[in-house]
């Protein structure tokens, strides 16, 4: 990253004087921890697609249970192929797929128990490598970066412009 700055400086000093090089670190910072997680799930098997709706399911209360819409509303990244997501997981026992009361057209997707249980093993393990990304920040400095970039998309999201509300992750065409 500080050679790309650098090199613009040197090189390209119109596109240098107005860059946000602290934006080029977040890109960078945010690609290192996409693949952080990839990396995590993949040791267990998953892809993050498949990971991301494992997670969704499990932080909704007891029976952990949504429609298809609703988890894909509930999801923090993006997941292209939802169905063939869903059809993994279902064979793989870690969802299972129940009559919707309400819509005899589409079927709820339930976390199962072995869902759950790996999740749970999972997330203390991917914590641990968050924790040592940030391992260099005190508890202030976390909190400032928090503040900081929940004010960034409050100014993003106040412009009237449709950004995207969901992370795509790299490579995440696989579904």
């Amino acid at each position: 990253m500080e050679d790309i700055l650098q090199l613009n400086e040197a090189n390209w000093p119109e596109c240098a004087a107005t860059s946000y090089p602290a934006l080029l670190r977040l890109t960078q910072v945010n690609n290192i921890f996409i693949q952080l997680i990839k990396e995590c799930v993949e040791s267990y098997g998953l892809q993050s697609s498949d990971f991301n709706l494992l997670c969704s399911l499990r932080r909704n209360p007891p029976p952990h249970l949504l429609s298809p819409t609703d988890l894909y509303q509930s999801m923090l990244f993006s997941s292209g192929g939802l169905t063939k997501v869903l059809i993994r997981l279902q064979k793989e026992e870690l969802i299972e797929r129940c009559e919707n009361p309400d819509d005899k057209r589409s079927k709820l997707v339930k976390l199962s128990q072995k869902g759950k249980l790996l999740v749970e093993e999972i997330m203390p393990v991917l914590h641990k490598r968050e924790n040592d990304m940030v391992a260099a920040l005190s508890a202030e400095d976390l909190a400032q970066l928090d503040d900081l970039m929940m004010r960034i998309m409050q100014s993003m999201n106040s412009k009237g412009q449709i950004y995207p509300t969901r992370v795509q992750f790299m490579g995440a065409s696989k579904n």
